[in-house]
């Protein structure tokens, strides 16, 4: 056995069409998506099977003859012909050259009982049809519904079909309608034989032949082969041997049934999923998109507020510690600026702050996602952007409370006290005690002049206090410089603590967005981006 030999279109078009159904389910509508994953069954099969045979089936409506042509073909009462109802029930099948043939008989699920060989026969002049495979197909207007599905069944498997047309039903709605109108693009694998030629005058089937072909190229066939036939007379009949005959030297009827088939399948396709601009539509989301999915985000949930609330917190907490000794003493008769901010609890404060903004903006972030989404998929066929939505959405139950989660293990530890606040505190500490202690010299100075013990004479020497209202004066000013100069560096260091929060929290949320919203709109848009490639593909 021989298998069939494709050229590298077809093979190409067939990957691309596998490509198609791997990617269409959920895309495609079910009925087109069984036919395509149909055709490629049938197309794998049939080029698996023996490209030395071409199967030629005789289809045809009760009382076309059928059954008599195919006798008159094969040149044996091969066929049962009825007289009262003439019907076929079974299909028969006439082998030129039976070597090889049986699988592809098996495939086509011809009983053993109706295959019959002409290899015998050979000598007589039929060597030209040595490979052929004719099948004389079930009426597939029959009231039987078992012969009716038979018949459609092979009509889709033969790699050529004979339509025995009746001269008084040529036009029969039954064969046009089912069958004719779907025959567009398979000129070159569909032969129209008006049979019973005999029962007209050469005017009236002149005038037939035409009518019928006009009738035909309306229906979208627009090469029609039409070759009038009898059985009785023999009529036509090497004519239509000959048409037969071309096609089993070729050997190309199967490959040209498989690309019909598949370029008819094709503009079905491109009906239901139009290429258009799709391929112009992004595999990918641009890392501009991910920073403003990012900013919308934080936005949501109140990062800028987080960040915003820290720092001045910061700053608050840090007049604990860097302010002026004087003015903190003379602070404390005032109200609590803390207290005031309802912030006595710095990190459980910063943490409701997180969580209150992300549960009371939820509807935000579901609007930060659903923008992602229709930028992505402007230009789309609607199930296309429907899928890109379900997409971006595929997490939006658990997106809130993820970033909840994350953002609170970030939350800021802002009882934290730097080294350098502590540093300061001493210094300032210092200069308390020293001013403390210029009071006391001058204050023992003035109240027991005079009367000081020995070795401290000099704290009454009137002489020093100049020196030593100066050196309190330095004092002053040394302590409220350095109180200026820490505030400055606490403002400084407060800002960039608000700029390394909300830097950690745009980080953990672009992660969180990547790995809940952009990653599945990804898989999405390259799912889209395959689709329509293979699309492209098909029409080679």
């Amino acid at each position: 056995m021989t298998t069939m030999t494709t050229r590298p279109g077809l093979a190409a078009r067939l990957t691309a069409l596998t490509k198609v159904v791997e990617l269409g389910p959920g895309r495609l509508d079910r009925k087109l998506l069984n036919e395509t994953n149909a055709l490629l069954q049938r197309a794998g099969e049939r080029l698996k099977l023996s490209s030395e045979h071409t199967v030629v089936a005789l289809a045809g409506g009760t009382g076309s003859g059928k059954s008599s042509l195919f006798n008159a073909i094969s040149g044996l009462e091969l066929s049962p012909t009825g007289v009262r109802r003439p019907t076929t029930a079974r299909t028969h099948a006439c082998v030129w050259g039976l070597e090889g043939a049986a699988p592809l008989l098996d495939w086509l699920q011809i009983q053993w009982r109706h295959r019959f060989s002409r290899a015998s026969a050979l000598d007589k002049g039929d060597s030209q049809l040595h490979g052929l495979i004719l099948l004389d197909l079930p009426d597939h207007d029959s009231i039987r519904a078992l012969t009716d599905t038979e018949a459609d069944r092979l009509i889709g498997l033969a790699d050529l079909v004979v339509w025995v047309l009746d001269p008084q039903k040529y036009a029969d709605a039954s064969t046009h309608r089912r069958y004719v109108t779907e025959l567009a693009g398979h000129d070159a694998v569909t032969v129209f034989a008006l049979n019973q030629a005999d029962r007209l005058t050469t005017e009236e089937l002149a005038e037939l032949v035409i009518d019928l072909n006009d009738l035909l190229r309306r229906e979208g066939v627009e090469h029609p082969s039409v070759v009038p036939t009898s059985s009785v007379s023999g009529r036509g009949i090497e004519s239509l041997k000959s048409v037969i005959a071309t096609a089993v030297a070729r050997r190309r009827a199967a490959i040209q049934k498989l690309e019909a088939d598949l370029h008819r399948l094709e503009q079905r396709l491109a009906e239901a999923m139009p290429l258009g601009e799709a391929l112009t539509v992004p595999s990918s989301v641009d890392e501009a998109r991910r920073m403003g999915l990012t900013d919308a985000l934080c936005d949501a949930v109140g990062v800028p507020a987080v960040g915003e609330a820290m720092e001045n917190v910061y700053a608050e907490r840090s007049s604990q510690w860097v302010g002026w000794p004087y003015l903190r003493w003379i602070d404390k008769f005032r109200s609590d600026p803390l207290k005031s901010l309802r912030l006595e609890d710095v990190g459980d404060e910063i943490r409701g702050i997180t969580a209150g903004s992300v549960s009371a903006q939820s509807a935000e972030v579901a609007n930060a996602v659903h923008a992602l989404a229709d930028g992505l998929s402007v230009g789309t066929h609607p199930v296309w952007r429907t899928a890109v939505h379900q997409a971006a959405r595929s997490h939006a139950g658990q997106l809130p409370k993820a970033l909840t989660e994350d953002l609170t293990e970030v939350a800021p530890q802002l009882d934290r006290v730097p080294g350098w606040w502590r540093l300061l505190k001493v210094w300032q500490y210092f200069l308390v005690a020293a001013f403390l202690a210029g009071t006391a010299w001058l204050a023992v100075g003035l109240i027991m002049p005079g009367r000081l013990p020995a070795g401290l004479e000099l704290l009454g020497d009137s002489a020093a206090w100049p020196w030593v209202a100066l050196m309190m004066a330095s004092v002053l000013g040394l302590g409220a410089l350095s109180g200026i100069a820490s505030r400055n560096f606490v403002e400084l260091g407060a800002s960039r603590e608000r700029e390394r929060l909300e830097r950690e929290m745009r980080r953990r949320v672009a992660a969180v967005s990547a790995t809940m919203v952009v990653e599945p709109v990804e898989r999405e848009l390259s799912r889209h981006h395959a689709f329509y490639t293979a699309l492209r593909d098909l029409s080679g």
